[in-house]
């Protein structure tokens, strides 16, 4: 009854009871249904019904409608439900009027995200309807998270920096209202999301494919963790407006989810087991078993070793189970390129390859553990593989056993020939210095050099001995007997 009410009725109701009356409209429900909840005077009662009979006079309202309002009544345009989370009870509102055309909760699936783990369902899928038959439509919701799901999302906060992350984390899913498979994500067109007021951000638009196309969003789940409010007494309250569409209706859920690391991925991969060699050899002669029908018949397979994301050799060979070709992918790439753009598409045939679906192929295994100098193999027809070398390697093995000569004997022949034609030549090395022969201990001390040759001195002219010149005064034998006179006479004057 109170889900029917206008926000002006719920003011009126709100500032009767003398509560803050302030407010948006899911607000204000939030407010009108916790005040009925907790326990309100028969004089509000009697004022809800009086403003319910002003909203609709022909209608008549029994006590049990008043106190709660439930989705089965017909002029209750709202839904209140109970979900009981491990003896803690937590409070789920659908705030928005259901339309009668669509359940409130179809039995929608929406397909697993493998690098989230669901922990809990805070709002199971419910569709989104709107109490008018306008293009543009809103609607509201509501939950209220117990206190092991509070200390759930506290415990995983990972602040680095600027940025504050969770691994615990509340999401948020929209999807078409199909219920033959499990759905994919899937945005209503126009839409917006405000969490307690504030707006949710959205991806951006992808570029349009055609000219005057409308854009539309990469269909993704939102994590809306920072905007929730992490208490157990006050609820979130989730607004949701979109364009409505002929012929298509839309369903929204509220989980509560733990992220994954491409590692984690990785290991339960590999803890899934290696498939067995044989379903590959079988394969294999499926695929080259002639055809009586046909004039053409495959008589072997040529597969690569290189991954074709990386253009690398293959570490961890696998493939989709629903993929048709031998080729193989490296499972470490194409798990951490899904992780940054989930999109889950097979690299060799461009189909659908989803995490579930994948396996290790024993066969590719095997070959890449004997098999370590090649990087493409050449499948038989009996299952049997053969390594494929390039024409190089060919050309080089068939020119080295040409005359039945080998690669040694052709080396030996060819140095021995050289050595017999070559003249001798001395050989200088020019790298040694004096250090380095110094720093050897073994080395033989080095010889001495003989010096440099002087130069020859230069001739003088010998003076003229014409009676005309004067004569040439001998200074040295003058001095000389000067000083042999002055030792005589010493030596005299000593004996005496």
């Amino acid at each position: 009854m109170v889900m029917s009410l206008r926000v002006s009725e719920l003011q009126v109701l709100l500032g009767y009871a003398g509560r803050n009356k302030h407010g948006r409209k899911h607000e204000l429900l939030t407010k009108a249904l916790h005040l009925l909840k907790a326990g309100c005077s028969p004089a509000v009662h009697m004022k809800v019904k009086e403003l319910y009979r002003r909203r609709f006079p022909a209608k008549m309202v029994s006590h049990s409608e008043l106190a709660m309002p439930g989705p089965h009544h017909p002029a209750t345009a709202g839904l209140l439900a109970y979900e009981s989370h491990g003896g803690l009870t937590g409070l789920t509102h659908h705030l928005s009027g259901s339309s009668t055309l669509h359940p409130v909760h179809p039995d929608v699936k929406l397909q697993r995200l493998p690098f989230y783990d669901m922990l809990d369902e805070l709002i199971k899928p419910t569709s989104l309807a709107s109490d008018n038959s306008q293009r543009f439509q809103e609607t509201c919701f509501a939950f209220a998270l117990t206190p092991q799901q509070v200390q759930q999302i506290s415990s995983s906060m990972d602040i680095s920096g600027t940025k504050c992350d969770f691994s615990v984390q509340v999401q948020l899913r929209f999807c078409l209202s199909e219920t033959s498979c499990p759905q994919e994500d899937h945005f209503p067109p126009n839409l917006c999301v405000k969490v307690n007021g504030k707006p949710c951000n959205l991806p951006g638009y992808l570029p349009p494919t055609k000219n005057g196309v409308e854009p539309k969003r990469p269909s993704r789940p939102i994590n809306i963790t920072s905007l929730v409010r992490l208490s157990t007494t006050v609820p979130n309250t989730i607004v949701v407006s979109w364009t409505a569409e002929i012929g298509r209706s839309y369903s929204m859920a509220v989980y509560l989810v733990k992220q994954q690391s491409s590692t984690v991925l990785l290991q339960r991969l590999r803890a899934k087991g290696i498939r067995n060699p044989d379903h590959s050899r079988a394969l294999i002669k499926e695929k080259l078993t002639a055809d009586p029908d046909s004039e053409i018949a495959t008589t072997s397979l040529r597969v690569s070793l290189l991954c074709p994301l990386g253009k690398m050799r293959l570490m961890i060979p696998c493939r989709a189970l629903t993929c048709s070709h031998l080729q193989c992918f490296d499972a470490t790439l194409y798990i951490q390129m899904n992780e940054k753009k989930p999109t889950w598409v097979c690299p060799v045939c461009d189909k659908k390859a989803p995490y579930e679906h994948l396996i290790i192929d024993g066969l590719f295994v095997e070959i890449l553990n004997s098999c370590m100098d090649c990087d493409e193999i050449q499948f038989k027809e009996d299952g049997s593989w053969a390594p494929m070398r390039s024409k190089r390697e060919v050309q080089e093995v068939s020119s080295a056993s040409y005359n039945g000569l080998d690669g040694s004997d052709q080396l030996s022949s060819s140095s021995s020939s050289d050595g017999s034609s070559g003249k001798k030549v001395e050989v200088i090395d020019l790298t040694l210095d004096s250090s380095s022969e110094d720093e050897g201990e073994d080395s033989p001390p080095p010889q001495p050099q003989p010096p440099p040759p002087l130069p020859p001195m230069p001739q003088r002219s010998c003076p003229s001995m014409s009676p005309t010149s004067p004569p040439i005064a001998n200074k040295g034998s003058d001095t000389q007997a000067r000083t042999r006179a002055s030792d005589l006479v010493w030596a005299f004057s000593l004996s005496f």
